[in-house]
């Protein structure tokens, strides 16, 4: 049995606001965790150029048309995910953002779980392939989205140019 199947019979995915506390404390983890891996930049850009990066990692909650908690069956969360409409020069993408895993249940299957369910609700949304962003620093993220078929892409709008730490992937649905 593979890793998704496995967790599919102890995880459960649930939609939410973005407000909800248990993904706010997600993101959180998520970013205390990140942040450290990035902090040369600090060093290695100026004032302005962090300013623009800032800039570019500014996420509207308007523009989300879904965020999802994986939940154990006991009601801990265990990860999430949104999907974002980004709209730039007449052109729709849905971007997959802030998927994060708990360390405590990484390797269950539980980034999987929650990327199919981005997935299908873009392809709901019309979408004919979903876009996300992350760092030359997250070797964990990279294995995983090349393992569920992405494919590299140029950087994209509202990273193009600002982010240079930037990996960028999209996958085809359908």
């Amino acid at each position: 049995m593979n890793q998704a199947a496995s967790a599919e019979q102890t995880v459960r995915i649930e939609r939410v606001e973005w407000d909800d506390p248990r993904a706010a404390a997600l993101r959180a983890e998520m970013d205390a965790e990140i942040a450290p891996r990035y902090a040369y930049l600090n060093d290695a850009l100026t004032p302005e150029q962090l300013a623009v990066r800032a800039e570019a990692f500014v996420l509207d909650p308007a523009t989300l048309r879904g965020v999802y908690l994986a939940l154990d069956a006991d009601g801990t969360p265990l990860g999430h995910a949104a999907l974002r409409r980004l709209e730039a020069g007449g052109a729709v993408e849905w971007e997959l953002k802030r998927l994060v895993t708990v360390t405590a249940a990484r390797g269950r299957g539980v980034g999987s779980l929650l990327i199919e369910a981005v997935e299908t609700d873009a392809a709901a949304a019309g979408a004919s392939r979903v876009v996300l962003q992350t760092g030359v620093k997250q070797p964990e993220a990279i294995a995983l989205y090349e393992r569920l078929g992405y494919q590299p892409i140029a950087a994209y709008p509202p990273y193009a140019g600002r982010v240079p730490e930037g990996v960028y992937y999209a996958k085809e649905l359908g």
